[in-house]
C-alpha cells in the first residue's frame, strides 16, 4: 500500500507500527498526542516545515523494504 498525503498519522501507524522511527527522524516526536494521530501526512508536514515529497519518499521506502 502507498502512503499518501491524505492518509492520517494514526492510519499510517496502524497499518506499519514500525514506521515510527521515521517519522520521528522528520522531528516528529509525539505520535502518541491526539492532535498529530489526527493530522494528515500532509498537515504534518506542514505543521513542522517538512518537505512533503521528502517525507513521502522515506515513508514509502521504509514501507517497501518492510
Amino acid at each position: 500500500m502507498t502512503i499518501n498525503k491524505d492518509m492520517t498519522i494514526a492510519e499510517v501507524l496502524g497499518i506499519y507500527p514500525d514506521i515510527a522511527p521515521v517519522f520521528q527522524q522528520f522531528g516528529m516526536h509525539c505520535l502518541g498526542c491526539p492532535i498529530s494521530r489526527g493530522e494528515t501526512v500532509e498537515q504534518a508536514a506542514a505543521a513542522h516545515g517538512i518537505d512533503l515529497d521528502e517525507m513521502l519518499t522515506a515513508l514509502n521506502d521504509f514501507e517497501g523494504n518492510n
